[in-house]
């Protein structure tokens, strides 16, 4: 009878199977994707050829589940909003500006368009520069 060695993952008592030799992890589904986990962190921290196939994967992936996130986004809310309050907060706390604007984020058409003022400095008499105004709404 062999003798017992506890899991790395859930730290409970098991036997391990003769033939795998250094089995650290027991049967238990947890542990052994804890296992894999681990193994995977370890080949892409240590090997490009993996971690170029892995990009090659997750690119091919995104081009056929294009709108995935989206799906996803408006499908749990309550997720979504909880990811954008951790992403303002991590932006806080790196000192970036509160607010990331998106060029198609806002659906909001304006009847403004940006025009061209004319600015006359109140100091020195000169030539009036023509200067691009674009208006950023508040809202």
């Amino acid at each position: 009878m062999s003798h017992m060695i506890r899991c790395a993952h859930c730290r409970r008592l098991f036997r391990p199977n003769p033939r795998v030799k250094k089995q650290r992890y027991c049967s238990e589904k947890s542990c052994q994707r804890a296992r894999k986990s681990l193994w995977q962190k370890e080949k892409m921290a240590t090997d490009p050829d993996y971690q170029a196939n892995q990009r090659d994967c997750l690119k091919r992936w995104r081009k056929r589940n294009r709108h995935y996130w989206r799906h996803y986004r408006s499908r749990h809310p309550e997720v979504a909003e909880r990811n954008r309050l951790a992403q303002r907060l991590r932006n806080r706390r790196r000192g970036l500006v509160q607010s990331i604007a998106k060029m198609d984020a806002s659906k909001q058409r304006y009847r403004e368009k940006a025009k061209s003022y004319y600015l006359i400095p109140q100091i020195a008499k000169m030539d009036a520069l023509a200067q691009k105004v674009l208006l950023i709404p508040a809202a």
